[in-house]
Order: structure tokens, then sequence, then C-alpha cells
């Protein structure tokens, strides 16, 4: 066993359950529940998940797999080609595995991120037999490490009956340090969260579990999978800038402070666009209490404009990812991950008064965002944990390009296909158009408004004719209920929105 290797296994006494993958993924039985490792491809399991898709090629084998979020090296979509997953949840992103999500073959739970553990401890849904989890290292007293992410990991281990360490020797070892893994108290008596700040620290530096339920350790060294996120566009520094402009005017009225609230935003390249561009606005002294800590975080570090980041993952394009470990020492003492109960929990977004930013596929002119279904039908990703966020923010705001599909569909239609997000959890829209601040507002002000505002040209005859005829028709919402979907099912019949 090499120095390094010694290193990272600080207790003795387990330092003869260093095993194979292949070893490890024997201890994982048919129709077992897993609960591993993972949020927005960082920080997840790798050689274990691979020995398991391996073994279930001549031997068939399900599971029910758990995770934080979606994985990273292809492992979802590894593990649905070998018919392991038979129920996943809460949240995916591989398109292989959403074929097989909308074809019936997984059946897939969709869950606001913030709840899975919830139901798991007080066993509405079924025990973890096996955790499997990326660490750093494990302490002198078991206590395990996490790297990249932290996601479901801790509860994950603390609930299973065994738990499996992959220590990944390529995750910085500096990474020690940098969690804070606080687990609510139980019911019936349960204490406020002791986070009031994004600085916040209320747990340990690791995962607290006794060190006897580690019943196997795999050495890996594989990396994270870099982030997609794409660089801004014209159209996401245009709704950028609509969002600078109206922080502006919140400041300068006195509803917030020049330092804004704390920043959360949802994962991709819009959201992602849309913090980067607050490195050319006023505003200084920026916090972040998130998810995910993508590029724009540290790019906004390193412009000076953010102070502090929290969140429960660092998922960063291959460039960025070098360049921020290169320098991680002088990001350190700027961040904090935990796990997404804590980072998603409705008290303490409430407690901290968040400006939530998240996307959506479609909205429509009452103010409903769809999040999750194409064509009302189809599951796309997930909700993740944007409802976490809309319902208790001091802002909830949602962000799309107006048109999709080179223009052959509005993101703003008459009704949406699939509601996410209830007009009531959604204050502001914005497209690369305009903004609409709904708050204060009834549905036909809010229609008029984001009418107006938020909708490309070529479309806003079109729904400004559609609310026209349903305003005639009367009612508190008012819809034309036969014409409501027609922009979804002309899209079907002909592969555009545009009238035939």
């Amino acid at each position: 066993m090499t120095d390094d290797i010694l290193s990272r296994i600080r207790h003795r006494g387990l330092r003869d359950r260093v095993v194979s993958a292949e070893q490890a993924a024997s201890l994982i039985k048919d129709g077992m529940v897993l609960g591993m490792s993972g949020f927005t491809r960082s920080g997840e399991a790798k050689a274990v998940p691979l020995a398991l898709a391996e073994r279930a090629r001549s031997q068939p084998l399900k599971v029910t797999l758990m995770t934080g979020a979606s994985l990273g090296n292809d492992l979802d979509k590894i593990l649905a080609e070998a018919h392991v997953t038979a129920r996943r949840l809460p949240f995916m992103s591989d398109p292989s595995l959403r074929r097989e999500i909308n074809a019936g073959e997984v059946m897939y739970i969709d869950q606001h991120l913030s709840e899975t553990v919830e139901q798991l401890r007080t066993k509405q849904l079924p025990s973890v037999d096996v955790a499997i989890v990326e660490a750093v290292a494990i302490t002198e007293t078991g206590g395990i490490v996490p790297t990249t992410s932290v996601g479901n990991s801790a509860s994950f281990a603390i609930l299973a009956d065994k738990v499996i360490v992959e220590i990944n020797l390529n995750q910085s070892a500096e990474l020690e340090g940098l969690h804070d893994i606080y687990i609510p108290t139980y019911w019936p008596v349960r204490t406020p969260i002791p986070v009031v700040t994004p600085e916040s620290r209320a747990g340990f530096p690791y995962i607290p579990i006794p060190p006897e339920k580690i019943a196997a350790i795999v050495i890996s060294n594989k990396l994270d999978s870099a982030s997609n996120v794409t660089e801004p566009d014209a159209e996401t520094r245009q709704i950028a800038g609509h969002l600078t402009e109206f922080f502006t005017q919140e400041v300068a009225k006195g509803r917030m402070p020049a330092s804004l609230h704390p920043l959360q935003a949802g994962i991709g390249s819009i959201a992602n666009a849309v913090m980067h561009g607050l490195i050319d606005s006023p505003f200084e002294g920026l916090t972040m209490y998130s998810e995910v800590l993508q590029d724009s975080t540290f790019d906004l570090m390193d412009a000076g404009k953010m102070v502090f980041a929290s969140g429960s993952s660092i998922t960063l394009s291959e460039a960025k990812y070098t360049e921020v470990m290169a320098r991680f020492q002088d990001y350190k003492r700027k961040l904090v991950l935990r796990p997404q109960e804590i980072s998603n929990h409705p008290e303490v977004v409430r407690r901290l008064g968040l400006i939530a930013i998240n996307t959506a596929l479609e909205f429509d002119i009452y103010g409903n965002v769809n999040s999750t279904h194409v064509m009302g039908t189809n599951m796309m990703n997930g909700i993740g944990g944007s409802g976490d966020f809309a319902r208790n923010a001091y802002l909830s705001v949602f962000v799309t390009k107006s048109i999709a599909k080179g223009g052959r569909i509005s993101s703003v239609v008459p009704m949406v296909s699939h509601v996410d997000h209830t007009e009531h959890d959604v204050d502001i829209l914005v497209t690369e158009q305009g903004l609409a601040d709904l708050r204060g507002l009834a549905p036909r002000e809010r229609a008029q408004l984001i009418i107006d505002n938020c909708v490309s040209p070529e479309w806003r005859d079109g729904l400004q004719d559609y609310f026209d005829r349903a305003v005639q028709r009367g009612g508190h919402t008012p819809h034309v209920l036969e014409e409501a979907l027609s922009w979804h099912d002309r899209l079907r019949r002909t592969g555009t929105m545009k009238p035939e």
C-alpha cells in the first residue's frame, strides 16, 4: 500500500478493507436500494458503478438508484444500457437514461432535491441497503471526507446498512476542510438549522459514521466530468443586462443593499451566463447560497465581485477546473459545501432572503413555469432544486430565451403543457426581450406585462390575440380552453408552433 493511500486512509483498522471494485460490487444484490454520491456531474462514485454494470451483463441485476442529482462519466448511460437501473431518483440529465424513462422502462421519481433524504429518514421511502461514497480521505475516527460534492452522501452513509468508500487519489487532498456536514435533528422535536449567513458552519468537516459500517474501500483515480456550459451569447448577455438594470432599480428604491441578497443560480448555460453578467455590474461584496458552484462563481471571485459562496457541489468546465485547483488554497476560505437538504432547505432559504435565478423550458402568459417536460409528456431532466428555492426565496426569478429550435417554438405560450412552478411562486420573468415584474399584479395584469415585455416580436400578436379573446369570455384567469394547448398540438403535428 503506497504512502499516498496510507495518508488517505488514516483509520488504521480500515486499511485491510481495501478491495477491488469488483469485490466491492459483489456486496450489491438484485433488488437492493443504492444511495450513491454525485451531484451535477461531480463527486460521484466512479469505479464500483462500472463494475456493477459489467457484472449485470452476465448476471441480471436491477436496483433502485438514489443520488444527489445527475452523474458524470456517463454512469447513468452505462447503468441504464446494462439494465441495472430499475428505479431512479431524484434527478438525472443523461439522454440514454431519459429515453428509458420516457419509454417506461425505468421508473423515475422526480423530486425536489431537499426532500429525498427527509423521506428516507422518516421511512417514507425504502431504506438504503448500500451507500457508495467518493471520498478524499477517511479520518482517524472513520469519518468520510467527501470530494467535489456532498449532495445526499452524508445521509446515505448514515442511514445505509453498509458503506462502500471510493478513495479517489486524483481528487485533491486540499478539498479536506471544505465541507460542513450538518444533519437536521429528528422529529418530534426539531431545532432550527443554525445557518444564518452563507458563511455559517454548523457541522463537521467529514461525514461522521461508525467505522464498522464501512464494508469495503476501493481506490479510484478517475476525474469528474467537465461541465458542458457554453460561453455567454448575445441573448444571455441581454438577459443579464435586464436583470442588472432591475437590481439597480431595487437598490435605488431601498429594497436591497448594494451587495444584493445572497444569490442562487440553477445549473446550466443560461443561468451560468446570467451570473457571469454580474461581473460588469455595479454590485460589490456579493455572496452566494446555492446548490452548484459553476464557472461564473469563480469568475465573480476573480473579478473581486463575490466574497463567499456556499453550495453542495463544484461543477466546472475543464479549463476552469484546472485553473481553480491550481489555486485552490486562494479560494478555499471563501467556500463551503453542504448536504443538499441544507443548501436547499426552505427554512434557510427564507431566512437568508435569497435571490433565486432558475431556468424555464417555457412559461405562460400568467406566469406558470414548466421546467421539466417537453410537450407536457416527455421528461427532460427534472425539477432539481428550483422548487425548493422558488417558493421560499426573497425574489424568485426565471430566465429563458424567448424562442427555441431556430424560431420554430415560442418559449412563452398561452398555457404551459406541464406546471412545475405555479404563478404563486414566480416573481420575475426574463427573456432577451425584456423583464416582467409580476409582484403585486392580478392575472390579467401579469398577462399583458408578459406579452409586452418577454415575447419575441413574431409571436407577440398571436399571444395578444389569444389573450384578448380569452378576456371576452371572462374569468379571473381568462382562457380559451379549446385553444389553450393548440400551440403545442400544432408543434406536434407540423414541427412548429407557427400558424399553418
